[in-house]
């Protein structure tokens, strides 16, 4: 129905930068937003940065003002630009969507398979 496939991930030092890609494909007729979410070894997965309704935005704490989510509508596509990287943003970062199908009524939520950030002198 409905696939993210993340890219950008990799390895880079601390106080360095890392831009994600998150590309949504499919029977997709609306996506209501689109989120950044990670996890690390043997934690619970948690919510990075969050967009909807049009460009508002949510962080978590740990990352407001180093972050930026954002979105490409016409390309179904979403982006975290990571600035200021520390090594506890180590971690697996997977992609969200919620979405509303071609032809349906409700919204279903979407995850890419993951893209792993590591960061590390």
């Amino acid at each position: 129905q409905v696939q993210l496939v993340e890219s950008g991930g990799g390895l880079v030092q601390p106080g360095g930068s890392l831009t994600l890609s998150c590309a949504a494909s499919g029977s997709i007729y609306i996506i209501n937003s689109m989120g950044w979410y990670r996890q690390a070894p043997g934690k619970e997965r948690e919510l990075v940065a969050l967009i909807y309704g049009g460009s508002r935005t949510n962080y978590a704490d740990s990352v407001k003002g180093r972050f930026t989510i954002s979105r490409d509508n016409a390309k179904n596509t979403a982006y975290l630009q990571m600035n200021s990287l520390k090594p506890e943003d180590t971690a697996v970062y997977y992609c969200n969507a919620d979405v509303i199908v071609d032809y349906d009524v409700d919204d279903f939520d979407f995850w890419g398979q993951g893209t792993q950030v590591t960061v590390s002198s």
